[in-house]
């Protein structure tokens, strides 16, 4: 078991029955008292950042974390299936723990967050920016772009997005995954 100078930006630990990463930490020497690491941890399996005071040489259980590339294959109802592409093994991975699954398209490289020593899935991240062509907008109207005016506009993978009325079916825009915003016009 570590203790609490062990303590790193990054380092995942188990705390409290959950898997929690350590966001930023801070160590603390008070002029009167004991010293004591003020952290600020995020879960890994929900999300919910906390805030927690570790007293100094407090043991914490670290747990190892690993990160794999896959290859996005296809999807069966909430399971999605991925490979990997040097040794061909599968994965199956609930939706839930996919950052933006609406964005995945057949082929698309991903990266798996696994907990080493139980070979579990934790989260499934696929890249900040993708490309995708529009399948289906309306045409823009002509003289109605005065302002920054944004028309539905739905991909290729079937999810819907906003993107300015210049945009046309065919064309292939960069998409924010995080957000689902419209970044760019991707010139062919």
């Amino acid at each position: 078991m570590a203790s609490t100078s062990d303590i790193k930006n990054g380092l995942c630990i188990n705390f409290n029955h959950d898997l929690f990463s350590v966001v930023e930490f801070l160590h603390v020497k008070p002029g009167k008292g004991p010293a004591f690491v003020r952290t600020k941890i995020k879960s890994l399996t929900t999300g919910k950042v906390l805030d927690h005071t570790f007293p100094s040489g407090h043991k914490i259980d670290i747990v190892r974390i690993e990160n794999r590339n896959y290859q996005y294959l296809y999807n069966e109802g909430t399971l999605y299936h991925f490979m990997n592409t040097e040794s061909y093994e599968q994965v199956f991975i609930d939706k839930a723990l996919i950052n933006a699954p609406q964005f995945l398209k057949e082929g698309d490289m991903v990266n798996i967050m696994f907990h080493a020593d139980e070979e579990r899935a934790l989260s499934a991240e696929i890249p900040q920016y993708a490309e995708f062509e529009i399948t289906y907008t309306e045409p823009g109207i002509k003289g109605d772009t005065a302002t920054n005016a944004m028309k539905p506009a739905t991909i290729e993978t079937g999810a819907e997005i906003r993107v300015p009325l210049f945009i046309n079916v065919g064309d292939r825009v960069k998409i924010n995954t995080a957000s689902g915003e419209y970044s760019e016009r991707v010139k062919a």
